[in-house]
């Protein structure tokens, strides 16, 4: 950006280009006025963006692609755009799923499992999966229940597909040692509460308000 002083040196030398002269008072004005109308335009750059969008920006984006907000936060909003976006070049299959799922979530492919449950030794049903791996702490960043997650999941799966179980666990897990304290990143936290596993995610549906999807 431009300067006051880079602005005066333009005019003749014939003006008194001081800053504290009346030219140069009109100039800082200016300079003020634009260095605004910049900062707007950076703003709009930015908020181009999904994840820097914020309000009626993420409402405009909505309207884009047919996903309303609901009651949404802009939080819960952006992960309704993302997966609406990506459901939009869904073909349904497993790793497509995964897709959809991790660029919703922001988070790695690795972080999200499906299992089908058509060869499943104890309920085999042909046309059904299990998410058995979710990034609980990421669910919870955005202030979406795991019911709201499985209308995302249900919405991005094939028609008449079911799915059939979310598994939300945590790290938390026992010590692996007999009579020995572990407290990260699997045992009981310190007493600061900076270290320990994390305990899975209770379902409360009652809590919920529906999500336009």
């Amino acid at each position: 950006m431009f300067s006051v002083k880079d602005m005066l040196r333009r005019f003749a030398d014939t003006y008194n280009k001081s800053p504290d002269s009346n030219l140069g008072k009109v100039i800082t004005i200016l300079h003020g006025e634009l260095a605004r109308v910049g900062e707007t335009f950076e703003r709009i750059r930015e908020w181009k963006d999904i994840d820097a969008a914020q309000g009626t920006t993420l409402d405009r984006i909505g309207t884009n692609i047919v996903q309303p907000r609901g009651a949404a936060t802009d939080e819960v909003y952006r992960v309704l755009l993302k997966s609406k976006i990506a459901r939009n070049l869904s073909k349904t299959d497993v790793n497509t799923i995964i897709r959809v799922l991790a660029i919703a979530l922001d988070c790695d492919y690795s972080d999200i499992r499906i299992q089908e449950k058509f060869d499943d030794p104890l309920e085999p049903e042909p046309a059904a999966i299990n998410l058995i791996r979710v990034p609980v702490r990421r669910l919870n960043e955005v202030g979406m229940s795991p019911l709201q997650f499985a209308r995302i999941i249900q919405k991005t799966v094939a028609a008449g597909v079911r799915v059939a179980q979310i598994e939300l666990a945590g790290t938390f897990a026992l010590s692996s040692q007999y009579d020995v304290l572990e407290t990260s990143p699997l045992g009981l936290a310190d007493p600061a509460m900076t270290t320990g596993g994390e305990l899975g995610t209770v379902y409360a549906p009652g809590d919920d308000y529906p999500l336009p999807i």
